[in-house]
């Protein structure tokens, strides 16, 4: 059987110091681009193949990211691309990411202290964040690192830890604006009811409630009773049914505004024209629409990029706030 190949011969073969290689295999953000470069290139040469077990006694580490699948139905299309490009990140920096699932709320954080307890991971990236969730302040009070997509919002004070987040309401309130630049006076808006207390949702719900009122614009908003897009249709039946009829509706997901799509169709009405549509995540519902469907596209590659930054930060910085980007399709051309 072929000998393996050692740490020392890894070294000698891309020219650096043994401890380098170590960097390299455990701590790359500590290494120079061209020298991680090298060694990686020498480790692939050598088939050299790291020992995970010897990894974690030596240095007390896992090598693994731990991240919490949310078992709650309702999931944004866009955590699937999402899932992706995270472990893309967490795998550049040669750690892998160890995924499970836990209860919802305070049921779910003794999973966390089972994990930690083993030392089966290194620190924790947390998603679906809910108002005043309780693993933030958790982790942070233990000294364990995370890394946060999403905000809480808590009532008092800062948020624990560092975060990463897309600007759903400064999205939502530049929709209205072009919209309303576009020629639409009752620029309505359809979210979720049983979802309505995640921060996301009323997020997304702020920014085009606040815009519509510096606009002088009337506030006609409805709520899907599940997320599904018959939830969305019967939403958009009680606005279309109303007084004042919407000529352009804004909707909190793609998900939903194929819903509101669906039933202006029914209607035998064209969007695009007869009623303006955007949605929110620009998924794969966005471009499968008929004509397609404007919607706001969130940077994965940089949420992700910086939530593993984050984790890596020697002090917490502060929470970084991103930009969405609105994606113009055929149902509500607000480029135009």
């Amino acid at each position: 059987m072929r000998q393996a190949v050692t740490l020392r011969q890894v070294a000698a073969h891309a020219g650096v110091s043994r401890q380098t290689v170590s960097n390299v295999l455990n701590a790359p953000h500590r290494v120079e681009e061209i020298t991680r470069v090298k060694v990686q290139a020498a480790i692939e040469a050598l088939g050299y193949q790291p020992n995970r077990t010897a990894r974690s006694l030596a240095t007390r580490q896992a090598g693994l990211i731990g991240y919490c699948l949310a078992r709650r139905p309702g999931r944004s299309l866009f955590m699937d691309p999402f899932l992706h490009a995270l472990t893309e990140a967490i795998e550049g920096t040669g750690r892998r990411m160890l995924v499970f699932t836990a209860p919802d709320g305070e049921q779910g954080i003794a999973t966390y202290a089972d994990l930690i307890a083993q030392r089966a991971v290194d620190a924790f990236i947390l998603s679906d964040t809910v108002p005043d969730d309780p693993r933030h302040s958790w982790l942070a009070s233990r000294g364990v690192p995370f890394a946060s997509f999403g905000r809480t919002w808590p009532e008092q004070g800062e948020q624990p830890g560092p975060w990463v987040d897309v600007d759903g309401a400064g999205a939502c309130a530049e929709l209205v604006r072009r919209l309303h630049s576009a020629g639409h006076d009752q620029i309505a808006f359809v979210g979720w009811c049983d979802l309505l207390a995640m921060g996301a949702g009323k997020d997304r719900q702020r920014g085009w409630q606040d815009e519509c009122a510096r606009l002088g614009l009337l506030e006609q908003a409805a709520y899907a009773d599940s997320d599904s897009m018959d939830g969305a249709a019967s939403a958009a039946a009680q606005l279309l049914d109303g007084s004042t009829p919407p000529t352009a509706i804004v909707a909190a997901s793609d998900l939903l505004a194929v819903g509101v799509v669906g039933e202006l169709r029914r209607r035998k009405l064209r969007p695009g024209h007869d009623v303006w549509v955007t949605g929110f995540d620009d998924s794969v519902l966005a471009s499968s629409v008929e004509g397609g469907l404007t919607s706001v596209s969130q940077p994965t590659a940089e949420i992700t990029s910086a939530l593993v930054k984050r984790l890596d930060a020697e002090q917490d910085p502060a929470g970084v706030l991103l930009a969405g980007q609105i994606v113009s399709r055929c149902s509500a051309p607000v480029d135009l």
